[in-house]
């Protein structure tokens, strides 16, 4: 066995949790029963990967099975990378039924075409996802397993979740082979990222509820009340603020938790308001602008402005309609008073 491909096995196993280890290798299947009961594993995890590299060796192992044992580590621990979501566009409504083999077939000629010294991987899954491992090298040195490049695509749906851990510049290139291969016409990015995959797929395949808003909020009407009773109606009128809030937020954010988005970008055009007297601008053009939002819990941190005190509820749909516009990528184009237009593609 390749030194490179022992070293490659022995990190990637002291990156699994130790009382996981056993699991994670009946996964890989690539060593037997027997072999995994001559390794004690209440042992140091330097010690395990050690004995699990000297198994390896008997088999035999190459840097194809080790790229298999990355897949599954991440296939557990998505929340280790950071992913994107991407949207793919046919031509008209034409639909195809799927072909794994051709699509494997097609995507690595399409990227071998262009690059040589590339690895690339796949592992089918029970949700119909099709994860790909990519790892990339140069026209002059060979492909660098630590920074490869991961894809999820769920097969008869136009969306794909991509971390990449690579040169910029070798995106263009996945992106390419991926339309080819799934018979699309293009692709371009949502502007969602997040370490949550689970969050990302409950927002673009709709698998989580979110009203919308339709409360107009009313002012509080004034009313006469005698001095003693000042303090009551100040606790009254606390109480049914505090509960009319926690109404309203239930309605525009629903029951349940919310996604877990890290990141989500937009252009924002709308018509500048001046006096006409004044007439500032010499040009009647819209005002653009690009908003960024990022947080560790986006729409929890979203959902927490209202009961905190730091916004009026209910929020402004610019806030509340990022899942929703994520969906309708390429469907929405409003350009009325500060809601969001397109999503931004690089």
């Amino acid at each position: 066995m390749d030194e490179t491909v022992a070293e490659y096995i022995r990190r990637t196993v002291l990156k699994i949790p130790r009382d996981e280890i056993k699991t994670m290798l009946q996964k890989w299947g690539f060593l037997s029963e027997t072999q995994l009961q001559t390794i004690n594993f209440h042992q140091i995890k330097e010690n395990i990967s050690q004995d699990v590299v000297q198994l390896c060796e008997e088999n035999s192992a190459n840097i194809k099975q080790a790229a298999v044992l990355d897949i599954i580590y991440n296939h557990i621990y998505p929340n280790k990378r950071m992913w994107s979501v991407y949207q793919m566009n046919k031509r008209g409504e034409e639909t195809e039924i799927f072909d794994l083999t051709d699509f494997k077939k097609k995507f690595k000629r399409r990227l071998r075409s262009a690059l040589k010294n590339v690895t690339i991987n796949f592992r089918e899954y029970e949700d119909n996802a099709i994860w790909i491992r990519i790892a990339w090298g140069t026209p002059y040195t060979k492909p660098n397993q630590y920074k490869a490049s991961y894809v999820v695509y769920h097969s008869q749906t136009p969306y794909i979740f991509i971390s990449a851990s690579m040169l910029r510049s070798n995106l263009p290139l996945l992106c390419q082979a991926l339309v080819v291969a799934s018979n699309y016409h293009d692709i371009r990015e949502m502007e969602l990222r997040s370490h949550s995959l689970n969050s990302l797929k409950d927002i673009v395949f709709k698998r989580y509820s979110q009203n919308f808003q339709t409360y107009c909020p009313r002012p509080l009407q004034e009313r006469n009340v005698a001095p003693e009773s000042a303090d009551l109606r100040i606790i009254h009128e606390n109480k049914s603020e505090k509960e009319r809030i926690q109404r309203v937020n239930q309605e525009v954010f629903g029951d349940g938790p919310q996604p877990k988005l890290e990141f989500a970008q937009y252009k924002l055009e709308t018509m500048f308001k001046s006096d006409p007297k004044i007439d500032v601008l010499d040009k009647k053009e819209p005002f653009r602008c690009l908003v960024k939002f990022s947080s560790p819990h986006l729409l929890e941190s979203l959902k927490s402005l209202a009961p905190a005190g730091l916004a009026d509820a209910p929020l402004s749909p610019l806030l509340t309609c990022i899942p929703q516009k994520a969906r309708n990528y390429f469907k929405i184009r409003e350009k009325k008073g500060l809601f969001p237009g397109s999503f931004v593609s690089p």
